[in-house]
């Protein structure tokens, strides 16, 4: 009896043990899926990235997507170019405004951009700093693509205070934002200026003479296989602008913006300078604003995600918006970002057909990311539409976006400029 007693004992933990392994592996399992980044909420901070081999039993890709808003009949078909790596290239790279002290999180975003896309294109990459390179920055880098890569200094001409800033005045403003996102950081406000009016005129980038860019950040993810070029795709269909995330801007860090907008194109208006002068049904400022422009919706691209053509930003009326805002100070006195700088000049100034939302790109950036929800463009990415920013989620803008696109002719007969002007 005691050796029965004995053996059952035995028995029992074994299946405790047993059951106890199986518990944790599915604990572990479950973790991982629904935390793929690596975020450890405990420490604030990211883990290294797992790099993810590419998988050649994905779907082959398909012809079209469709893509909502669900409760807009009005459904957007996006034909897609046929798979293959041509020959054919455009003058085109990605651009990364980095840190040394980055270099891990910019590493994770190559590895992703190049096993997702650029190994099968080899676009050349473009590294922009406010301080000299390291050797080791250098070296990690170019060794972790097979592509060309350049590396260059934003000076102070790019990085500093222009003279008419009152630092002082600068400095108050920083504190009175301090309980907002990047409020109180001087070097986040140098950034969103650059951003907005000096890496695309930056003498690097001139000198590569590249059509379009694509920026790329540290930190950053790029969930879905590309097997056609986004740039010969935006070349061969006229698009000037394109995002995959649209998010609400908080409204206490631009209070000011669109009223220096509203007279940006009033002193424009004035001088015979008419660059709103596309009729309004044909634009997106529907993205941004109300039908009357009264007041700006908080709606922008996220730029951290942006590929453009390097000379929308060298027309006349960009260069001359930039410069009045600029001489304004809100990048300093207050935090006007790159975002809805950019975001309000593309909505008001480009065709909407010559804008795009890149659905099929997976892409996440900080605690926020975007995955197609269809099924034949899932099949081909590493993420879940489940945690998707899109239509669902109140921070998105896509609906405003879709409804925008899908603006009829009769409901706006007036031009941007009028429409801006009359309030």
């Amino acid at each position: 009896m005691a050796v029965l007693t004995k053996r059952y004992s035995c028995l029992i933990l074994q299946g405790v043990i047993f059951l106890y392994v199986i518990g944790s592996l599915v604990y572990v399992a479950h973790r991982h899926f629904n935390n793929p980044q690596g975020w450890n909420p405990s420490f604030g901070h990211r883990r290294p990235q797992i790099r993810i081999p590419y998988n050649p039993s994905y779907a082959d890709q398909p012809s079209s997507y469709t893509i909502g808003p669900y409760h807009n009949p009005e459904q957007m078909v996006i034909q897609l170019p046929a798979p293959g790596n041509t020959t054919q290239r455009v003058k085109a790279g990605f651009v990364s405004l980095v840190r040394n002290n980055e270099l891990i999180g910019m590493l994770s975003s190559m590895r992703d951009m190049e096993e997702r896309f650029n190994k099968k294109y080899n676009y050349p990459w473009l590294f922009l700093n406010d301080e000299p390179f390291t050797d080791e920055f250098i070296a990690r880098t170019s060794e972790i693509t097979n592509a060309k890569t350049y590396y260059a200094l934003v000076d102070s001409s790019m990085w500093s205070y222009p003279p008419h800033i009152n630092q002082t005045l600068a400095a108050e403003g920083r504190k009175l934002l301090e309980s907002l996102p990047y409020g109180d950081s001087e070097s986040y406000r140098h950034m969103c200026r650059f951003q907005s009016g000096f890496f695309w005129r930056h003498p690097m980038l001139l000198e590569l003479g590249w059509e379009y860019y694509w920026r790329v950040e540290p930190w950053v993810r790029f969930y879905c296989e590309l097997d056609y070029d986004p740039f010969l795709y935006m070349k061969e269909n006229n698009k000037q602008y394109a995002f995959t995330i649209s998010f609400i801007e908080h409204g206490g860090t631009i209070p000011t913006l669109w009223s220096a907008v509203k007279e940006f194109v009033r002193l424009s208006h004035s001088k015979g300078n008419r660059y709103f002068s596309r009729p309004a049904s044909d634009s997106l400022y529907r993205f941004i604003t109300s039908p009357t422009a009264e007041e700006y919706n908080m709606c922008h691209f996220w730029t951290n995600f942006e590929i453009a053509r390097v000379d929308l930003w060298h027309t006349q009326a960009y260069q001359d918006y930039f410069n009045f805002l600029d001489q304004l100070g809100g990048f300093f006195y207050e935090r006007w970002g790159d975002a809805p700088v950019h975001s309000i000049f593309v909505a008001l100034f480009l065709h909407k057909e010559q804008i795009h939302f890149f659905n099929d790109i997976g892409y996440r950036h900080a605690e926020y990311e975007r995955c197609p929800d269809q099924e034949n463009l899932l099949k081909r990415c590493y993420c879940n539409p489940a945690k998707s920013i899109d239509f669902a989620d109140p921070m998105s803008c896509l609906n405003q976006y879709m409804d925008a696109q899908h603006s009829l002719p009769e409901e706006d007969q007036l031009t941007v400029s009028d429409i801006m002007l009359q309030t």
